[in-house]
């Protein structure tokens, strides 16, 4: 192997990485509000990328359905249990909010306004599904213990798949590159495409750093992620920052859905593996730490770009197989402690 090639494969890698790094930051966010492990955050990547890749037609995106499909369900389960006021509110954010973003969409789709406003739509559309899930799926069960909180993640996960099959269909699409353009530093050529994912993982980064240091909204988010019984002492309502919590993953899982569509070809559940690795970083970083996290997506990138050069039938097993001696190390230093709740 010589060094040109060494570049490459790093370089690739690093890509990867950055997708991987913003989806293990929206799996640890999840986690520490809600203690919820969001297996259906694969979907929501490959649900935004056919969504972008499919604005190129001019058509209504066909995820339409399934968003206003899950605002009617989440009204109805909530309707049963909400009275005056909060039914307003309630009504606003699963049938007014996901209405008015279904008629823009429908509206500027076939104005075909360019790469710009297809992901800005891609991700309007895509990212309330992860606010509306959590209202159907999660909410009820939100003093539930972690075991079945994951259970309900994988029947979640199954369910929107089967229902991604339906709305999509089982072709794959690629998306338009956000940009054509090619930057040599030396031996090394960094496409486009690649430079904006590097560019939006690091304003992702930046934001959300920036959200959890100077609002209140974050410093509720971070209270609930220390201690739920404790935040619910000083008035904050957890329920309401487990909302904030998953439409910040929604936004960021869309968001890395319209990012991957131009470097690969994406099926209705082919989010799955992404999210998986995205799933092993969170793992390697405690699904606790946020740096730790984002730089073992890095290592994970470029452990799977190396593999596939070395063993291209087996980097899957590789990659997952990293996760055996890091959970192996943690349980050793595991210290029982009993739970909160």
């Amino acid at each position: 192997m010589d060094s040109s090639i060494l570049l490459a494969l790093i370089q690739d890698g690093i890509v990867s990485g950055a997708i991987y790094a913003l989806l293990a930051l929206a799996l640890v966010l999840v986690f520490a509000v809600t203690r919820t492990i969001l297996i259906p955050v694969g979907e929501v990547v490959s649900f935004a990328a056919l969504t972008y890749a499919n604005l190129d037609n001019g058509k209504p995106p066909a995820v339409l359905i399934l968003l206003l499909g899950l605002g009617v369900a989440a009204f109805l389960r909530g309707a049963i249990f909400s009275r005056g006021r909060a039914l307003i509110q309630l009504g606003v954010e699963t049938l007014i909010v996901p209405g008015t973003i279904a008629f823009a969409a429908t509206l500027l789709a076939p104005l075909q306004l360019g790469v710009a406003m297809n992901a800005v739509i891609a991700i309007a559309v895509v990212a309330p599904l992860c606010p509306l899930l959590y209202r159907l799926a999660f909410a009820p069960l939100a003093e539930a213990s972690v075991l079945v909180l994951l259970i309900a993640a994988v029947g979640t996960h199954l369910a929107i798949s089967g229902l991604g099959l339906l709305v999509f269909g089982p072709e794959g699409a690629r998306g338009v590159p956000f940009s054509d353009a090619v930057v040599q530093l030396g031996p090394i050529i960094f496409p486009g495409q690649a430079i904006c994912v590097l560019a939006a993982t690091l304003c992702v980064m930046g934001g959300l750093w920036a959200f959890f240091r100077f609002t209140l909204a974050g410093a509720a988010l971070r209270a609930t992620a220390i201690n739920r019984r404790g935040a619910r002492l000083v008035g904050i309502p957890t329920e309401n920052a487990g909302l904030q919590a998953f439409w910040l993953a929604g936004l960021i899982a869309a968001g890395s859905g319209v990012l991957i569509a131009p470097l690969t070809t994406v099926y209705y559940d082919g989010g799955f593996l992404i999210g998986l690795k995205g799933f092993v970083a969170a793992i390697v970083g405690g699904l606790a730490s946020y740096p730790a996290a984002a730089l073992a997506a890095i290592l994970v990138g470029i452990v799977e770009s190396f593999s596939s050069f070395w063993a291209s039938a087996f980097k899957e097993v590789i990659v997952f197989a990293g996760i055996i001696p890091v959970l192996l190390w943690r349980s050793l230093r595991h210290v029982s402690v009993e739970d909160e709740e």
